[in-house]
């Protein structure tokens, strides 16, 4: 079993600041990649940003110079630094996770969190 806890999402005004958490746990084996993408209403999930186990980053056009991503490797948790937010990055924020289970093989899965609110009022 594994599971993927998320924490930090809200409401705050134009202009300021979050910042999200996802932790992984459960018989993982290792993790490739983790990253977040999030949903508006009516629109497609997207990708925000995603960081590798070598800390490769890549980023949405749309968020980059004012959200950062970081891992923590050993406690396998992703954060997410959101600065100088729009009312366009109201948004679910799900967290992803790409990683081996003990005794699941070679192959990796794709882990997704329940999701987290953002709410950016203007």
């Amino acid at each position: 079993q594994v599971q993927l806890v998320e924490s930090g999402g809200g409401l705050v005004q134009a202009g300021g600041s979050l910042r999200l958490s996802c932790a992984a746990s459960g018989s993982i084996s290792r993790i490739n990649a983790m990253g977040w993408y999030r949903q508006a209403p009516g629109k497609q999930r997207e990708l925000v940003a995603r960081i590798t186990s070598g800390s490769t980053t890549n980023y949405a056009d749309s968020v980059k110079g004012r959200f950062t991503i970081s891992g923590d490797n050993a406690e396998k948790t992703v954060y997410l630094q959101m600065n100088s937010l729009k009312p366009g990055d109201t948004a679910v924020y799900y967290c992803n996770v790409n990683m081996r289970l003990v005794g699941g093989g070679p192959y990796a899965t794709d882990y997704w969190g329940k999701g987290t609110l953002v709410t950016v009022s203007s």
